[in-house]
């Protein structure tokens, strides 16, 4: 695995450094991608993972106590101005695993501990502001519950009511270890 990177890192030949990288190509927290991978930063540092993210693995963050965590994201307001109100929903939450030796695996599976369903809640773009964790909802289910639906994917209604709830970010970790240990240690 790479050392992280500073952002301070020149490139050969140019006049420019990673973090004028980063700069231009992450700078709208909007764009799905961006928006999923500050999600996962955010559950990385609620439960202390030291590690970097790895894009192909199959869950997107490992706690310092093993827990694999698979972190989806949703969101109202987008990078474009949509013709219509989007409903919240998450979706892949089974999928075929991939290994560089071994491809694709043939069946799709549930392949995290801990599933944590991230909202972003601003309704208007004057409101959003990526970096208040505040403006976040999190929602969070242990593997077992996930897979007890055997759905592909879910709404906001449905992840509130098999969760318990929504989360806010101070108690996210805490729900992260207790659906872990549920996971572990199922009740009788």
């Amino acid at each position: 695995m790479p050392s992280p990177l500073t952002g301070q890192e020149l490139f050969d030949g140019l006049d420019a450094t990673v973090l004028d990288f980063w700069r231009w190509a992450m700078s709208d927290l909007r764009v799905n991608n961006v928006r999923g991978y500050l999600a996962e930063f955010l559950v990385a540092k609620a439960v202390g993972s030291t590690g970097t993210r790895i894009e192909w693995d199959s869950y997107d963050v490992t706690a310092p106590d093993g827990t694999r965590i698979e972190v989806k994201t949703t969101g109202g307001i987008q990078a474009w101005e949509p013709t219509h109100p989007a409903q919240p929903k998450w979706s892949g939450l089974r999928a075929r695993t991939w290994t560089p030796t071994d491809g694709y695996a043939a069946e799709a599976s549930y392949n995290a501990d801990v599933y944590v369903f991230c909202h972003h809640t601003a309704t208007t773009r004057q409101d959003y502001r990526a970096l208040d964790t505040s403006q976040w909802d999190f929602y969070v289910m242990s593997q077992a519950a996930v897979a007890a639906t055997g759905w592909k994917s879910m709404t906001l209604s449905t992840v509130s009511r098999l969760s318990g709830g929504k989360l806010s970010y101070p108690n996210l970790a805490g729900a992260i270890a207790q659906a872990s240990r549920q996971q572990k240690y199922p009740a009788p």
